[in-house]
């Protein structure tokens, strides 16, 4: 990628040939540029986005289109003309063409889908059959598969013949003769073999699969588990339907960590860029967490009002709530978050739930004892200095001190296996955002604060 000086440049010299509609030096401009220094000419002049993919070699056109934002795809495929948008879209490797077309509208779809040629039509309605969020989306028709009966020569003559259309001639697949998958080998090892060797007699029978059923997000594990760059994709049947690579593998992955970040905000995951984004769509977006993180929130009045006698006898106690309760709302955020984050990269799974659920008994105790004795000390030091609290300091310091181990205990439980728990039912683990976390804790930290309180304070100040 180029500086950021040589971008300027770039940039300088585009707008010099546009205003002169010197159409021939703009292409030749263009087609000698990286794709990537191509990508962020659009970024900065998406008023030109049609323009620059319109003027540049189909085929390099098609590598720039493939990386752009959803947005400026949008934008030049509705501002082609008709011949030019055909092109683009034929010339599309099969899974990118699909991502593209997936996030637009149905009767778009079928327009744009008429514009393929017969080939790709049938290529592209395949992928799109599959369900959303699979595996089967992702995958390409464009590899090079070979017989175990063929020789290596055969195999070399192959790649010379189709290698060019293909999306990774690193690794060939090999199936028999009912187009079963059986092994693929790395081109290395095809390149230095003997020329008559058979490909069956190079292959070792040690691979990894994936189904064109599996949730993409497997799929992220796998290539992470793996360290592969491209992995082919079966049917039920061990039938050879296409592969995945790993750039749209880590594409997704960028799309899903975007999604988790959004849910662990308290929002529901923008599928555009937030400043493209109608008002009243990210108005629907947002409102619904916050009326029920609202709602939830209502609870915390009416476990006060249960508690109304309690507090009025010992008015003291109120001024440590907010204390109490967003400690315990900050322990289980922290634990959601941690526990989201890795469950997402593989690190924990269902099954170990109870590995989990001992760590963050033992965290929360720590956690909570060294609130806990911060906030005793406090109260007393306070009450030493200034005679806050009155007579009964050291008791109200205990019921502070024990209130946030409690607490604190509580919301790192409640954080760490609510993610695991929504996992098990098949929702998001994303889903208990940290808002909502901090919402349930709240509720219950009051319960945990008022109940230590009753107990130490019986007697003395209720």
């Amino acid at each position: 990628m180029s500086t950021e000086l040589e971008l300027d440049a770039l940039r300088e010299q585009f707008l010099e040939l546009a205003r002169q509609d010197d159409v021939l030096q703009v292409r030749e401009l263009l087609n000698h540029q990286n794709i990537s220094d191509v990508a962020e000419l659009i970024g900065e002049l998406p008023e030109y986005a049609s323009q620059i993919i319109g003027n540049m070699s189909i085929h390099r056109a098609a590598s720039a289109f493939k990386i752009l934002d959803l947005t400026d795809q949008k934008t030049i495929i509705r501002e082609l003309p008709p011949f030019k948008t055909a092109e683009l879209l034929n010339e599309l490797p099969a899974d990118d063409r699909t991502s593209f077309l997936e996030e637009l509208p149905g009767k778009v779809v079928k327009e744009l889908v008429k514009m393929l040629n017969p080939e790709e039509r049938q290529i592209t309605l395949s992928l799109l059959g599959y369900p959303e969020g699979s595996v089967g989306r992702l995958m390409t028709p464009d590899y090079i598969s070979v017989d175990v009966e063929d020789t290596v020569q055969d195999v070399l003559d192959l790649i010379r013949e189709e290698g060019k259309e293909m999306e990774t001639i690193d690794v060939i697949y090999v199936v028999d003769e009912k187009g079963e998958f059986v092994d693929d080998v790395r081109i290395r090892e095809i390149i230095l073999a003997s020329p008559d060797r058979r490909v069956g007699d190079i292959i070792d029978y040690r691979y990894i699969t994936l189904n064109v059923n599996d949730d993409q997000e497997e799929a992220n594990q796998v290539f992470r588990m793996n360290n592969r760059v491209a992995l082919p994709v079966v049917d039920d049947a061990n039938i050879l339907l296409g592969i995945v690579t790993i750039d749209d593998v880590l594409w997704v992955a960028n799309e899903e960590f975007s999604e988790d970040i959004q849910k662990i905000g308290g929002t529901e995951a923008l599928d555009e860029p937030y400043l493209e984004m109608p008002l009243g769509r990210l108005f629907k977006k947002r409102v619904v967490w916050l009326v029920v993180l609202f709602l939830g929130e209502m609870l915390t009045a009416t476990v006060m009002k249960y508690f109304e006698d309690e507090i009025a006898k010992a008015v003291v106690l109120a001024l440590f709530v907010p204390l109490i309760i967003s400690s315990g709302g900050n322990s289980g955020s922290q634990a959601s978050t941690l526990i989201i984050q890795a469950m997402a990269m593989g690190e924990i799974t269902i099954a170990e739930w109870w590995r989990v659920l001992k760590r963050e008994i033992i965290s929360g105790l720590m956690l909570g004892t060294v609130l806990g004795i911060i906030g005793f000390t406090r109260v007393l030091f306070w009450n030493s200095v200034f005679h806050t609290y009155g007579e009964h300091g050291t008791e109200i310091a205990f019921t502070v001190g024990l209130s946030l181990i409690g607490v604190v205990l509580w919301g790192t439980i409640s954080g760490s296996m609510l993610p695991i728990f929504l996992k098990k039912l098949g929702a998001d683990p994303a889903t208990s955002s940290a808002p909502f976390v901090a919402t349930l804790v709240d509720v219950t930290g009051l319960l945990i604060y008022f109940s230590v309180a009753y107990m130490i304070l019986s007697g003395i100040l209720l």
